[in-house]
C-alpha cells in the first residue's frame, strides 16, 4: 500500500506577540481557527516554524506558522515541503491580500507574489509559483502606508466581518483539503462577501 501523502496548510504573518492580532498576520489567524475547529495543537518548534499535525478530513495535516518574520517566509516553507515530502499540490498558503476588500477571500491554484513578500520568498525558495493559495482580504489604507496599515490591528468596526471571514478561511481550507482546490474555488470565490 503506498505510503499517505502529507498535507501542508501554511498561514503566514510575523512572530511574536506585538503582531499575533494585524492585518498582516491574518494567515496565522486563520490557521491557529483551523486548529482550533480540529482540535489540533501548535504544539512542536521545528523547521523554523510552529506546526500543529493531525487528521482532518481523512488527511494527514499539518498546519505551520513559520517564524521567520514574513519576508523570508520561504525558509520555513521550503524546509517543510523538503523534510516532509509534501507535493507542492498538497500545499496550501494563506496570507493577507491588500487588493481584496475585509470579507473577501480568493483560491488560486497558482501564480505570482503580486508584491507580497511572503509569497515572493516562498517562490523564491521552492522555485515556483505552482502551488495553491487562499488570499484573504484586508482591504487597503484610505491614505499613507501600507507597510503601516498591514501592521496595524484590525479596527473595532471590522472585527465582525473580520471573524466571520476567519471561519470562512478554514472552511475554505478544509474544502481545498477535502475536495480540491477547484471545488474550494468554485465554493468560495464566489460565495465571499
Amino acid at each position: 500500500m503506498a505510503e499517505e501523502q502529507n498535507y501542508l496548510i501554511v498561514g503566514l504573518g510575523n512572530p511574536g506577540p506585538v503582531y499575533s492580532r494585524t492585518r498582516h498576520n491574518a494567515g496565522f489567524i486563520c490557521v491557529e481557527r483551523m486548529a482550533e475547529r480540529n482540535s489540533l495543537a501548535f504544539d512542536t518548534r521545528r523547521l523554523k516554524a510552529e506546526i500543529a499535525r493531525g487528521t482532518v478530513a481523512l488527511k494527514p495535516l499539518m498546519l505551520a506558522k513559520p517564524q521567520t518574520y514574513m519576508n523570508e517566509s520561504g525558509q520555513s516553507v521550503g524546509e517543510l515541503v523538503r523534510w516532509y515530502k509534501v507535493d507542492l499540490k498538497n500545499l496550501l498558503i494563506i496570507y493577507d491580500e491588500l487588493d481584496l476588500s475585509p470579507g473577501q477571500l480568493r483560491l488560486r491554484e497558482r501564480g505570482s507574489a503580486a508584491g507580497h513578500n511572503g509569497v515572493k520568498s516562498i517562490i523564491q525558495h521552492l522555485g515556483t509559483d505552482e502551488f495553491a493559495r487562499l488570499r484573504f482580504g484586508i482591504g487597503r489604507p484610505e491614505r499613507g502606508l501600507g507597510r503601516d496599515y498591514v501592521l496595524n490591528n484590525f479596527t473595532r468596526q471590522e472585527q465582525p466581518i473580520i471573524s466571520d471571514t476567519i471561519d470562512l478561511a478554514a472552511e475554505a481550507a478544509e474544502t481545498w483539503l477535502r475536495e480540491g482546490i477547484v471545488a474550494a474555488m468554485n465554493k468560495y470565490n464566489a460565495g465571499s462577501k
